[in-house]
């Protein structure tokens, strides 16, 4: 089955990958077999996922590319209802709330 998942660099940045071997790929990272992780050892295991299909691990995988340091850190630490108002959009407008209130011009 494929997987993606979230490993944690020494330098405690996210490194986010798929496979169809999580065990092997593990070991592969942990010899150095990423040019990004390469640089970060060692790095562990902090987050996955099984999915049905590769292309859903591919999906999901690029997908979190796009998160930042901060929603992936919720995902990790399980925080999964924190991440329901994570998008830049609903981030925005309650700022923008805020900012209003703060004013009172609403």
């Amino acid at each position: 089955m494929p997987f993606v998942y979230i490993l944690e660099c020494s330098d405690g940045t996210y490194y986010t990958g798929s496979t169809t071997d999580l065990e092997r790929r593990l070991l592969e990272h942990e010899f150095g077999g990423s040019a990004y992780t390469r640089e970060r050892l060692p790095v562990r295991l902090v987050w996955f996922e099984e999915t049905e299909h590769v292309a859903d691990a591919y999906s999901l995988e690029r997908r979190l590319h796009g998160w930042s340091h901060a929603k992936k850190k919720a995902l990790v630490e399980g925080r999964i209802a924190d991440l329901a108002g994570w998008s830049r959009r609903r981030r925005a407008t309650a700022e923008t709330m805020t900012q209003a209130a703060e004013r009172d011009d609403w």
